[in-house]
């Protein structure tokens, strides 16, 4: 009979948030693989209830430090769903721009301080920065513009405070943003340095096999590379609109995990992030991003997940591309907000955190009060594809040494750079006693 061995992590390191890995197995396979959260529950959906329908966006965005305007962006853009409002051209245009400043914070923070130890034999990013610290100065550069985005469209880099129902409560003069396109140029260079860097790092072999492959999935736009609309798209074919959402994908509790898992009805798990957008909309990028892609030989579609770190680096370089550009043509808003009425209505809404899709739907009443909220983090639609890898990716692995083969798993659950804290919910709880009912 073959010894049963397992693989335990009491607590995941270089990830945001709690979390612990156990896996089972001996020679003959994988017999369990549990990614379990245990950040406590937030309640975020629950609290929302009964608050006025134009604290969403500053509320929700509490729920992450990294991504606060990504849970901005869905919660106003499901407000206005329900509002039946559309906001200008001029307003969409700095709501990406804002979106490109936390794209830049978020992956540059997970390709430097987080992954890059990874690769290069290093517990930590201090223990990195000893041997390599030109490597950690330039992460810091390159997040320091992403920062300096988000500060002058949000007021501060960490929670901004400037986004609202309808628009801003203040837009820059276009004298305010010429300052920062000098330091996107700088940081823009230091970005394509960051591409052929990642580019030369040394990946482990993976790839599932033919029958086992991943359903990507993202938002796709026939226009842009999608931040802030899109349809559903992916890469089996499903292609429907954000209203439809809860008609294809469900969210089941798990009883190891705090999280929710989320997947897609009737057929399972499925991969959002970086790679399912690059994947899904590599037409969209600009021919910068594309002609660096070209020059290092990375193809239109990557199916190893331990060569996100690759992807996102070439997300970087879009997105100050796309800064720019959005920068070169600023016209400032005659107005900037859009007034609004409530009304008794629902909304939903998605976009595209850093780590993924982000749904969120809202229902208020005629006085504006949030009466329902539904938020789906990306990393509670990664966490069954994480489990599938680490029970498809162990065998190939396991001729390393026991303390080589459990940084590998570690390793390929920061490929997804989950969000704990933002995947944490709850169930709802049903108490009876005494023929009495409640919630």
């Amino acid at each position: 009979m073959a010894k049963s061995k397992t693989i335990k992590v009491d607590y995941l390191a270089r990830v945001e948030g709690e979390g612990a890995l156990y896996i089972r197995y001996d020679d003959g396979g994988v017999h369990d693989v549990k990614l379990k959260i245990f950040e406590p529950p937030r309640f975020f959906e629950g609290f929302m209830r009964g608050r006025d329908y134009l604290e969403a966006p500053d509320i929700t965005a509490r729920i992450c430090g990294i991504c606060p305007v990504a849970y901005q962006m869905s919660a106003l853009h499901a407000m206005e769903d329900a509002l039946g409002l559309v906001p200008t051209p001029e307003l969409s245009a700095l709501r990406r721009l804002i979106y490109c400043g936390e794209w830049i914070e978020s992956h540059t923070l997970h390709i430097y301080m987080l992954h890059a130890p990874d690769f290069l034999g290093y517990p930590s990013a201090v223990a990195m920065a000893k041997d390599h610290p030109k490597i950690v100065q330039v992460g810091l550069q390159i997040k320091k513009a992403g920062n300096a985005i988000v500060k002058l469209l949000g007021g501060r880099e960490i929670h901004p405070i400037n986004v609202r129902v309808g628009g801003f409560y203040r837009v820059p003069a276009a004298s305010e943003l010429k300052p920062l396109r000098e330091q996107l140029l700088q940081a823009r260079d230091m970005a394509a340095e960051t591409v052929r860097w990642a580019a030369s790092l040394p990946f482990p072999k993976f790839e599932r096999s033919a029958e086992d492959q991943y359903e990507f999935v993202a938002l796709s736009h026939s226009q842009e590379y999608p931040m802030n609309k899109g349809r559903i798209a992916s890469t089996r074919g499903l292609d429907i609109p954000v209203s439809e959402y809860d008609s294809h994908f469900r969210e089941e509790h798990v009883e190891y995990t705090n999280a929710l898992h989320s997947v897609l009805v009737e057929r399972g798990a499925y991969f959002v992030g970086p790679m399912a957008r690059y994947n899904l909309n590599y037409d969209r990028l600009s021919p910068l991003v594309r002609q660096t892609a070209e020059d290092i030989g990375f193809p239109p579609f990557c199916a190893n997940p331990f060569q996100s770190i690759v992807v996102r680096s070439l997300e970087v370089l879009y997105a100050f591309d796309e800064a720019l550009r959005i920068i070169d043509g600023y016209q400032q808003p005659q107005e900037p907000y859009l007034n609004t009425e409530p009304r008794a209505s629902t909304g939903c809404a998605a976009t595209e955190a850093p780590r993924g899709l982000l749904y969120h739907r809202y229902s208020i009443d005629e006085r504006g009060k949030i009466t329902d909220a539904k938020i789906v983090p990306p990393t509670s639609q990664n966490q069954k594809t994480i489990e599938d890898d680490l029970r498809h990716m162990l065998p190939k692995f396991l001729h390393l040494p026991e303390d080589k083969l459990q940084a590998q798993c570690e390793q390929a659950i920061r490929n997804y750079d989950p969000c704990i804290s933002c995947s944490t919910h709850f169930l709802q709880l049903h108490l009876e006693r005494s023929g009495r009912v409640g919630q």
